[in-house]
């Protein structure tokens, strides 16, 4: 397993080890002594998952309070994925991370609390799953417009299908701070 750290402090990418031959694959998507070694020490409560087709986003979603750190990857088809950094205070606040991922590449992106995360699906369909480190509370959920001009988020579909939720999303400038995660730092 490689991890690899991004642009945004604890946003981190990783690379499982496959191992496979004429019969197919096996890899590990999670174990917590072996993630833990890498730095994501997470006690996760919850798994989901999402079905999606061609053009959907969704995003960019958190929690707060109630931050939900997330260990996301593609079981079939592929992704454009993002985390957005939105603590108040932090020197990246607003800075965003995109990856694809992919059934073929089978990368993850571990995703911890205080950053604003949404995806795209790039292919026909993909079935999406992610690990959470809180459980969900609706009262708690905020949504930051995809196409908020100020963060800039290059998705690669011009006119993506969207949640009536995500139409209402608004730009990170219009959400009281109060609403927001502080940076520790």
């Amino acid at each position: 397993m490689r991890v690899s750290e991004t642009e945004l402090p604890g946003v981190l990418l990783v690379e499982p080890a496959v191992f496979g031959d004429e019969r197919g694959f096996f890899l590990e998507t999670w174990s917590a002594a072996r993630y833990r070694e890498h730095g994501i020490a997470v006690d996760f409560v919850q798994d989901n998952l999402s079905k999606s087709r061609q053009g959907t986003l969704r995003g960019l979603h958190l929690q707060h309070p109630h931050a939900q750190g997330k260990l996301v990857y593609v079981i079939t088809g592929e992704v454009f994925d993002v985390a957005v950094d939105v603590r108040v205070g932090s020197p990246t606040f607003g800075r965003w991370y995109g990856t694809v991922l992919s059934e073929s590449n089978k990368r993850q992106l571990y995703i911890p609390p205080g950053y604003a995360h949404g995806f795209c699906v790039t292919s026909p369909e993909a079935l999406f799953a992610y690990k959470c480190s809180e459980g969900y509370h609706p009262d708690a959920e905020l949504t930051i417009a995809h196409d908020d001009p100020k963060l800039g988020v290059r998705w690669p579909v011009a006119s993506p299908t969207l949640s009536k939720k995500d139409m209402a999303g608004k730009p990170l400038a219009e959400i009281d701070p109060a609403r927001l995660p502080r940076y520790p730092g």
